[in-house]
């Protein structure tokens, strides 16, 4: 029998982490505090409508993939997935009735943007050319690898490399430099909100997001996304691995700086060692007690770090099919997009917004009743400690609202409010209190050039032994692909230091 890990959450980086350890031969116990798989990567079900409770696009299909691979399975009998194309619509809340279908086809993506202009066609191009570079470089010697000290990022041959990168400015200042029209600059730039952060304040590298869509395209994986997780927890379980569901870790046990188990319910479970997927900041205040082994990472620290914005989810299930809207994937911009980001980062309460639509019932009718849709509409907010405003019943009146009233404009959406049958709603208070997610902030810490790459909290501890982090707040940061990776890290760092096995990177 091998050493025995045990792994904290079993959020998606916490499932693949624990999946890639079980697989090289630890024995390897999952402890969640939720009666199901998957954390944000969850499922809402109500009177027959089946939610996914949080992430919804599939994208860099081939690292979902790569982790049944690893394990000498067929990802088609896990995952089975479609790519989509046109990827999504887009909808202008000024004018609803002409929406744009952005596509990953570069030939119909090419006409669209030439109905535009030739001048934005040619300055897309070159974007996709600037961005290309830099993702290879980034891919290869910084997403994909741990900065345990200062010297594994500041060295010559980073420095060069850095060079091909040419990341000054925000994203929106960068899709500014190669694309004039207001509408196409949205479009692209507006991604960062996949992790979490707003354009106008993202690191321009993060531009790189719409990039991989334009170049790899965007999927579906039959069931939604919450297939993945359910995946994941059939494949640890084949594997021999074992979860403990409705068991929430209290502690963190270390002693003389060397995590030696954890506490559930009173009772002390020993390991050799611990990879946590709990949030890493509320891992730090709650779960790692021990004030040497908290390191620099103290309450107060904890505190002044910034966090990503937060997200609205409603959850509707609908009387009718909504055969008149061609996509699953559907964004309503208002043209506002800096004053949305400006009250959104700031705290204010929103009067006018961007928010997306998502129907998965349209490619896979399991998900809901026989001649049934159901809607999933997600708007980004605020994150708890940001908000100058309450989470209450009257504010999620207030933007429940204004989102039915906006659909409502849109063709095929008229008698939207007249159609619902069942209906919840997810808050940033629920993220909070649901994932412990830190300021309820969907996506952890916010990826500025202070919270990237070197700078962001690592897997393996500083000021631990033993003890391994790992999900959105870690580096390389959020987004399904992203965290996948950030478990693959952490497998790897707790291996090379059990066995001294060394990583190339």
């Amino acid at each position: 029998m091998g050493k025995k890990v045990i792994v904290v959450g079993a959020g998606v980086a916490g499932l693949a982490s624990a999946i890639r350890l079980q697989h090289a031969g630890y024995q390897v116990d999952l402890y969640e505090k939720e009666s199901t798989p998957g954390g944000k990567m969850n499922r809402i079900e109500m009177d027959g409508y089946r939610f996914d409770l949080g992430p919804s696009l599939v994208m860099m299909p081939d690292i979902y993939r790569e982790l049944f691979q690893l394990c000498g399975r067929n990802p088609d009998d896990y995952i089975p997935m479609e790519k989509l194309d046109p990827m999504y619509r887009v909808y202008f809340s000024k004018d609803s009735s002409h929406p744009i279908d952005v596509s990953s086809n570069l030939v119909d993506w090419t006409q669209t943007i030439e109905s535009f202009s030739q001048e934005d066609a040619a300055g897309f191009l070159s974007y996709l050319s600037e961005i290309y570079k830099g993702y290879n470089v980034a891919m290869d010697n910084i997403i994909q690898r741990p900065f345990r000290k200062q010297s594994d990022f500041y060295n010559l041959s980073m420095l060069k490399k850095g060079r091909g990168m040419k990341v000054s400015g925000s994203a929106n200042q960068f899709i500014g430099n190669y694309i004039k029209d207001e509408r196409l600059k949205q479009i692209i730039s507006f991604q960062t909100l996949y992790i979490g952060i707003s354009p106008i304040q993202s690191p321009s590298f993060y531009t790189m997001i719409p990039m991989i869509q334009f170049l790899y395209g965007i999927w579906f994986i039959k069931g939604g996304m919450y297939t993945m997780a359910a995946s994941m927890e059939r494949l640890f379980q084949e594997l021999g691995g074992t979860v403990h569901y409705n068991a929430p870790v209290d502690e963190i046990l270390i002693e003389h700086q060397q995590a030696i188990g954890i506490r559930v319910d009173g009772n002390a479970i020993p390991a050799d060692y611990v990879v946590c997927n709990a949030d890493f900041p509320y891992a730090m205040k709650h779960l790692v007690q021990d004030k040497q082994a908290k390191g620099k990472y103290t309450d107060r620290k904890i505190d002044s770090m910034k966090y990503s914005c937060s997200c609205l989810v409603l959850y509707l299930g609908m009387d009718r099919k909504y055969e008149t809207i061609d996509h699953i994937h559907n964004f309503v911009f208002d043209e506002n997009l800096e004053k949305n980001m400006h009250d959104i980062f700031e705290g204010n309460k929103l009067t006018k917004a961007s928010f997306y639509v998502y129907i998965a019932s349209k490619l896979d009718p399991s998900l809901a009743p026989a001649g049934k849709d159901g809607l999933y509409i997600m708007m980004p907010v605020s994150n708890v400690a940001t908000s100058k405003y309450e989470w209450n019943d009257e504010t999620i009146a207030d933007y429940r609202s204004y989102l039915l009233n906006t659909l409502k404009s849109i063709k095929g959406f008229e008698k939207i409010e007249d159609e619902i049958v069942t209906e919840k709603c997810m808050t940033p208070l629920d993220f909070e209190s649901k994932f412990n997610a830190y300021n309820g902030a969907a996506f952890g810490l916010l990826p500025t050039m202070l919270q990237s790459s070197h700078l962001r909290p690592q897997s393996k501890a500083k000021d631990c032994s033993n003890l391994y982090f790992t999900g959105s707040s870690t580096h390389p940061g959020a987004g399904v692909p992203i965290v996948l990776m950030s478990a693959k890290i952490a497998a790897q760092e707790l291996i090379s230091d059990d066995q001294g096995i060394l990583f190339g990177y």
